[in-house]
């Protein structure tokens, strides 16, 4: 069996225990919920993962006020698989909202919007509209610059990122300077 099967096994039996003994819109069930939606997301049963994420949500949107982080973090969730499903506008329409929550409540150069920013930039990305995803990509990289040490691989990977995308783009010095950047 899997890594992913036993955790998958595990998190099924804690969730029959909380749907017994909590009530139907407890956090924790939300939580639950979320845990197997990102099992079901790494062996790529994106429709399953959907249904879970989806359930999570509906709790979290009950149990936590509009603009709490949760509610950012799920909208997240949803709008990965979406893009993975080829849901583009569905996915930018959740990315766009979990970015307005996370800017509501936190400080503006926190990592997390810098994977948000990332975020649409990858369904940009996946509609083939290189220079939204550069405004995004680069937007994540800006705060990533300001919130992390230089040694940071999540650094790393952002200006890899922005260097394939010069690369596509044909502009290939920049893509050049980004990648020795990313070193």
């Amino acid at each position: 069996m899997g890594e992913s099967s036993k955790a998958l096994e595990l998190y099924e039996k804690v969730n029959r225990i909380w749907e017994i003994s909590l009530h139907a819109n407890h956090p924790s069930l939300a939580t639950s919920y979320n845990h197997i939606g990102e099992v079901y997301r790494s062996m790529g049963e994106y429709s399953k993962a959907l249904e879970f994420h989806e359930k999570a949500n509906k709790i979290w949107e009950i149990s936590r006020p509009a603009n709490h982080p949760t509610l950012a973090t799920s909208y997240n969730n949803i709008g990965l698989l979406y893009n993975r499903m080829g849901e583009y506008s569905d996915a930018l329409e959740l990315h766009e909202k979990s970015l307005r929550i996370l800017g509501i409540s936190l400080p503006a150069n926190r990592p997390s919007l810098a994977t948000s920013y990332n975020n649409i930039g990858e369904v940009c990305s996946s509609m083939r509209e290189s220079s939204k995803e550069l405004e995004f990509k680069e937007k994540a990289n800006k705060i990533c610059e300001i919130s992390l040490p230089a040694n940071r691989p999540t650094l790393a990977t952002s200006y890899n990122n922005i260097g394939l995308l010069y690369n596509r783009m044909g502009e290939y010095s920049d893509a050049l300077e980004l990648h020795e950047k990313s070193l």
